[in-house]
Formats: C-alpha cells, structure tokens, sequence
C-alpha cells in the first residue's frame, strides 16, 4: 500500500501516460483517434483544472490518481497492471475523507468494468445522458455515493 500525496507538475507526463494506457485497457468502445482527442485534454487540460491526488507506491511510482471537483470525482484511473489491489478504492475513501460522503461520478455506460466498481462501493444511478462531458456520443451514466 502507498502513500497518497498531492499532484506534482514533475508526475504530470507520468499520469498522463498512467491514463493512456488505463483507458487502452478499460475503454474498449473507443477508437484510437478517440483516445487521441481525450489524451489531449488530459495532458494540456484536465490535470490542470481539478484537484489531483495521487496513489504512489513505496518508491515514488504513481500507480493510480483521483481528480476531484468539489464532491465531484471528475477522473479515476489505476495502472492497469495494478488493478484489483485496492488502489481506486483507496483514492475513493481519501476523496470521501477530503469531500464528505456525498460524491458523484459520471461513468460510461459502456465501461462495465467501472460501473460495477463505483456500485460496489456504494454509488447508485442518478441518470444519464446521451452525450459525454465533450459533446460526443458516448453515453453518461450519473452516480451519486449514497451511504
């Protein structure tokens, strides 16, 4: 088990490609060009407008990262190679600890993986919308931790 600490610029190419080869792994409706559009916003964007947090592993190895909104848990993304070992689950309960138990999270519909993670831990379907956070057809699913 790591140590969580805050987003560091020096990490930042590091997560980026954490998150590339996570949704390589876990988001098997998306076309390459998709992942290309999303890793962009990633890299020049989104690490940089929400509250990082970052699982690293006994030598200073990121092995997964939550980005937070508000209550709002707006990324989630383990290595994939460490799946299954509690990290997200970790990052989830440091996000409730930082936020209350009122998080929301938008998860697509198609990662079934996912979704069964954020039901485990005790999130419910909310809604959905037809088009994803960038206006593309890629179907949202809002969940709220209900406790």
């Amino acid at each position: 088990m790591g140590q969580i600490t805050a987003y560091r610029e020096e990490d930042h190419d590091y997560l980026v490609e954490l998150w590339y080869r996570a949704v390589r792994e876990t988001h098997a409706f998306l076309t390459e060009t998709d992942i290309a559009f999303y890793r962009r916003i990633v890299d020049e964007q989104a690490l940089k407008h929400v509250e990082v947090w970052v699982e690293k592993d006994d030598s200073g190895v990121p092995l997964g990262f939550i980005g937070l909104d508000g209550s709002m848990v707006e990324m989630l993304f383990v290595d994939p190679d460490r799946h299954g070992q509690g990290i997200g689950t970790r990052l989830l309960r440091y996000a409730e600890q930082l936020k209350g138990s009122r998080l929301r999270v938008d998860v697509n519909e198609q990662n079934d993986g996912a979704y069964a993670f954020y039901q485990r831990y005790g999130f419910v379907r909310t809604g959905r919308s037809e088009l994803d956070g960038s206006g593309r057809p890629f179907p949202l699913l809002h969940l709220e931790l209900k406790r």
